[in-house]
């Protein structure tokens, strides 16, 4: 993982949210040694959605297109600007996004709110067009899902220093993306979503959140 850019997603997805163990009530300092986690937003998605695993196809699209404008930034700036993201794409709907044209990217590129940052605003439409037309004969949950042969992986990192930027899977699993058509999805981007999504477990296990992760993902049914 590269230093200062963890990954990460909203309060607003939908997913399981499970309840705060009540040793970070006791010992918040336990948690994951993140740059910038003394932020509550952060904190709270560290305790909250980071490395939980679910099978929504429309949230799936968001972490994902959401990396990808974290490319070259911290993700608390992400973070931060989630809400405004989710209204300027219509809360991602790639439906909608995949009809955008060049009145939707000049306001986007006007919106303060979000990141303006054009060759990501058009992947971004691009992004959803490559989702519909994957929506033709598969899920993006059930296509993401079926790459990982063996379900979600626990991983029993001691150090931040442990954890990698990529490996052969998020190696692998971007260039099925891509052939798919999807953009900003390379190894190093979408190992990031594959911690965020529980495909992977990276909380250190030191950390309260690493054992209930564990569970989550040992009883989540791949689609």
């Amino acid at each position: 993982m590269r230093p200062g850019l963890w990954p990460g997603k909203s309060s607003k997805t939908g997913n399981p949210v499970p309840s705060r163990d009540a040793d970070f009530i006791r010992h918040p300092s336990k948690r994951c040694p993140w740059p910038g986690i003394e932020d509550a937003a952060y904190a709270r998605y560290h305790d909250e959605e980071w490395g939980v695993p679910h099978a929504d196809s429309r949230r799936l699209f968001e972490k994902l297109v959401l990396e990808g404008f974290q490319a070259g930034l911290s993700w608390l700036t992400i973070l931060k600007k989630r809400d405004a993201f989710q209204r300027a794409f219509h809360d991602f709907d790639a439906e909608r996004i995949a009809r955008y044209g060049a009145k939707d990217i000049e306001r986007l590129m006007n919106d303060a709110g979000i990141v303006r940052n054009r060759l990501k605003i058009e992947a971004t439409i691009d992004n959803a067009r490559a989702f519909l037309a994957l929506s033709e004969h598969t899920s993006l949950a059930t296509f993401l899902w079926s790459q990982m042969e063996n379900g979600p992986i626990v991983n029993r990192h001691a150090r931040m220093a442990d954890v990698p930027p990529m490996t052969k899977d998020s190696k692998r699993i971007s260039k099925a993306l891509m052939k798919e058509g999807f953009r900003f999805v390379g190894p190093t981007t979408f190992y990031a979503f594959m911690q965020s999504v529980g495909m992977v477990n990276d909380h250190l296990v030191s950390c309260p959140r690493h054992k209930p992760c564990a569970k989550l993902q040992r009883d989540f049914k791949c689609p």
